[in-house]
């Protein structure tokens, strides 16, 4: 092992975000082929996952086809250690992506090329936005028959608000897709839709004059080529990398992940361009990674991850200085030190015991309930890392037992999948009352499973009106007792003890805001406790 500095270098660690079945989940598979790190893929073919890909392993997961858990993979690819977290697409996990974008340097965003830019790539956009995260985008399923690759363009322009630069570009779509011009290493890569292995046809074109490139393609698609490249580069600026890791500039690269193809240029651009492990703001001040000192934070806590051992992980992003195993770290929230004895890496489901760990890393620490999400490691110092916050949900609906022998393993159950962050939950009447808020349905389905199949424990949600759910403060304890006296039946508290205000329509919370100058209340749960 180097020093934490030449470590740092080594390492990029970014997450895959995209729309539902744009072919994310193909993309993660297809990036671990060429690290080594499975040998086979499971082809993902009418929504339906044959081989379930690596990184999908929860039961519901497989049924659906659809990613619902973010995953974490560490891969070795050209002496560059790769930490991939692959996000659920669906809409109704959005807040699970948004706090794994916390934990990330980089983002490669997947757009599927029949369809552009959809609802939800603007809002995960959002995310990366407000936090400047570099962003590269790979516009995917070029095998079909698809928008212009220049109408892509705008379109990325004028949806996401991000200047973009082609980086790569397509040689036709569809049914005569012939491969893909790498623009930034002056190389043509020939497609061939019956190889499925890894080897590619590249041949070096340094200068599209060349009469090679007719040999390659035909005389037709290389003068559209020599026409595209040409306006490419009198339209757009010349790729500025400073540009791309400050957020302000997406290259895009083209290709089909399904074919294994435009692959290559992805990734070995990706290791060249993406920022090393990255500065973080902590409460107190900027943290660096270079450090000597260990600080690390919690983005994301499973459950039995394996059924067969009711273990819970806290998934750690390691910030600063050199993580070790069996060292005594500070948990900062709870003021304890503790130690971890088999701290691991994963790939996908598969975990390896590690003896250390540097800034960019994510290790998963066995946890007997003592973490929560956005807890701060370090080696002493108190400081709390920022820019965790959990939203308003959407949809709220009470928990009603069905079962009251069970109700002790319902409750344990409610508490630790809500303290996963798959739902939030609000306690009303002293804990009798359980209100489970969350961004869509299918998150109530995924609970009702879980607490099944994990914790033998049943129960329906009932409907409520509820509008939205705000974070309350204050200054003046007897504002608070007097509100509190006149909402009593709205009032709930979170997970964490705080005060919550269940309004039940914008109008009730308008006035609310109104009549109460003196509270304050919030949107998301990132705030300062009075």
């Amino acid at each position: 092992m180097g020093t934490i500095s030449e470590e740092i270098k080594k390492r990029r660690t970014f997450a895959i975000i995209s729309h539902p079945d744009a072919g994310k989940t193909t993309l993660t598979e297809k990036l671990l082929l060429f690290g080594g790190a499975i040998q086979t893929a499971g082809a993902v073919k009418s929504n339906k996952i044959k081989n379930t890909a690596a990184s999908d392993f929860m039961e519901i997961e497989k049924q659906r086809g659809i990613s619902v858990a973010t995953s974490v993979m560490a891969f070795h690819y050209r002496d560059v250690l790769i930490n991939l977290l692959d996000t659920p697409g669906h809409k109704d996990f959005a807040e699970d992506t948004y706090r794994t974008l916390t934990a990330v340097d980089s983002v490669i965003l997947v757009i599927d090329c029949v369809k552009g830019v959809e609802e939800q790539t603007e809002k995960l956009m959002e995310v990366c936005r407000m936090r400047d995260t570099p962003v590269m985008i790979f516009i995917n399923k070029l095998d079909r028959e698809g928008q212009n690759p220049f109408d892509l363009l705008d379109e990325l322009e004028s949806k996401l608000q991000i200047k973009v630069r082609p980086l790569s570009w397509p040689i036709s779509i569809g049914a005569t897709f012939k491969g893909v011009y790498n623009i930034y290493d002056k190389e043509l890569n020939l497609f061939n839709p019956n190889k499925t292995r890894i080897e590619e046809e590249i041949l070096q074109i340094r200068d599209l004059g060349d009469s090679n490139l007719e040999d390659a393609i035909g005389l037709k698609d290389a003068g559209v080529l020599r026409q595209d490249i040409e306006l490419i580069e009198g339209v757009y600026d010349k790729f500025d990398d400073g540009l791309y890791r400050s957020g302000h500039l997406a290259p895009v690269f083209f290709g089909s992940a399904v074919n294994n193809f435009g692959i290559r240029e992805l990734l070995d651009t990706f290791i060249r361009l993406a920022p090393a492990p990255r500065p973080r703001m902590a409460d107190k001040r900027l943290i660096e990674p270079t450090e000597e000192k260990f600080s690390g934070f919690v983005f994301k806590i499973h459950a039995n991850i394996d059924p067969r051992h009711r273990d819970r992980i806290a998934f750690l992003r390691v910030c600063s200085g050199k993580f070790e195993r069996n060292k005594f770290f500070h948990h900062v929230r709870l003021g304890k030190d503790f130690k971890f004895s088999s701290p691991a890496t994963f790939m996908a489901q598969e975990k390896n015991i590690i003896e250390q760990a540097f800034p960019g890393d994510v290790i998963g620490l066995y946890d007997t309930g003592n973490f929560k999400i956005g807890d701060t490691l370090t080696e002493g110092e108190k400081f709390m890392f920022k820019g965790i916050p959990s939203f308003s949900p959407e949809i709220f609906k009470e928990v009603a037992n069905t079962d009251p022998l069970k109700s002790k393993q319902l409750e344990k159950g409610i508490e630790q999948l809500t303290e996963e962050g798959l739902a939030q939950l609000f306690i009303q009447q002293n804990g009798q009352r359980k209100i489970v808020g969350t961004v869509g349905e299918l998150q109530f389905e995924v609970i009702q499973y879980r607490l099944m199949h994990e914790y033998g424990a049943s129960c329906k949600f009932l409907p409520i009106q509820i509008y939205k759910a705000c974070w309350i403060t204050f200054e003046k304890p007897e504002v608070f007792e007097q509100f509190a006296r006149y909402r009593a039946h709205q009032l709930a508290q979170d997970k964490d003890g705080r005060y919550v205000f269940l309004a039940e329509s914008p109008w009730m919370l308008d006035t609310m805001i109104k009549d109460f100058p003196d509270l304050k209340f919030h949107f998301n749960s990132e705030f300062k406790i009075a």
